[in-house]
């Protein structure tokens, strides 16, 4: 493995062991040349993956692109890192099975949303603002509509519940 610090390549392995319910192997690794210390985790990978964009541009699937954009989304909430972990490691594992190399960017988008829904409302809307270009208010509206119809007790922070009196907002003046 590569040192990130000076890309020396006879880095050491210090300090092995299992993560996320076995399904991936965390390692403490160091650098004989600069010193420097980093971590880095080997996964099982069932097939390669490809997205297909909107555009029809197709990329290698980046596991660390899916979890950057769900961090954004649960920025300063209340949900820890495991299971964030536990969610992505989730989805890759439902795209993998799903028996083709190639997916469209809409499918996974949709399969974290679903998946947010179920785990912090905030978060689910935050993250759907980006996924479906919220362009006015009222997509907002629509949006918090969907999550008032659900009962409270779907989401994991049962007090949070969307009164109609709060959805309702005055249209944005436009400059």
């Amino acid at each position: 493995m590569r040192c990130p610090y000076c890309a020396g390549e006879n880095t050491q392995v210090k300090d092995s062991r299992p993560t996320e319910e076995n399904a991936a192997i965390r390692r403490r690794r160091v650098c004989p040349d600069c010193g420097g210390r980093f971590t880095t985790f080997e996964r099982v990978q069932l097939r390669e993956l490809l997205v297909v964009k909107r555009s029809g541009r197709k990329v290698a699937f980046d596991r660390d692109k899916l979890v950057r954009s769900i961090e954004i989304a649960l920025r300063k909430r209340p949900i820890g890192d495991e299971r964030v972990e536990r969610m992505v490691s989730g989805l890759v594992r439902q795209l993998e099975s799903a028996g083709e190399s190639e997916v469209a960017s809409s499918t996974i988008g949709g399969l974290v949303m679903e998946a947010l829904r179920g785990l912090d409302p905030v978060a689910y809307v935050r993250f759907a603002s980006v996924y479906r270009d919220f362009r006015e208010a009222s997509d907002f509206h629509e949006v918090l509509g969907e999550i008032a119809a659900e009962p409270a007790t779907t989401h994991d922070a049962p007090h949070i519940a969307f009164e109609s009196s709060v959805v309702e907002t005055a249209p944005l003046k436009k400059h």
